[in-house]
């Protein structure tokens, strides 16, 4: 099951659902463990595969190279210059960047005229987060205002999780 929120954007002046996370992040030993369950491979060599695969990732992207791991996605560097822009192409240099971001989209299979994503399970089951008692994803319970129900929900962009 899968959570969302009730979010006022201030730009469209409207109500959307914003997806939500309840709960503690899964962490590396139960990734593990439930690779282990569905794998010939050992708990131990699951974590080290699963360590060097950051290491490698962030050493592949520095080099400007895009990563793509069969089955999961594809993983890139983008940049940020806010504000920082200049008025001629002969112009901008590295100095205007002022962060670096590790983009992921995720595997895609097309059936026919259908497109859907690997990690993004077929039957996903959507139920508003405030309608679970005392539960709202931020664990402090909705207050049903503009802004109020936690998160960054003051403006149109989607947050990225992965920076």
């Amino acid at each position: 099951m899968a959570f969302f929120k009730p979010i006022y954007k201030k730009m469209s002046k409207l109500w959307h659902p914003q997806a939500v996370s309840v709960g503690k992040p899964v962490e590396m030993d139960e990734l593990c463990k439930q690779i282990v369950l569905i794998s010939t491979v050992s708990s131990a060599d699951t974590k080290a595969a699963l360590e060097a695969l950051g290491l490698v990732l962030g050493t592949y992207m520095n080099s400007d190279r895009t990563v793509h791991v069969e089955g999961l996605g594809t993983f890139y560097y983008t940049c940020v210059s806010n504000g920082k822009g200049v008025d001629d192409a002969k112009k901008v240099n590295a100095n205007q960047i002022q962060g670096t971001r590790v983009r992921f989209v995720p595997e895609s299979r097309r059936q026919g005229n259908t497109v859907t994503r690997g990690l993004i399970s077929e039957d996903v089951t959507w139920t508003n987060v405030n309608s679970i008692s005392g539960l709202d994803g931020t664990g402090e319970g909705g207050s049903g205002k503009p802004g109020g129900s936690g998160g960054s929900g003051d403006d149109d962009q989607e947050e990225n999780p992965l920076g």
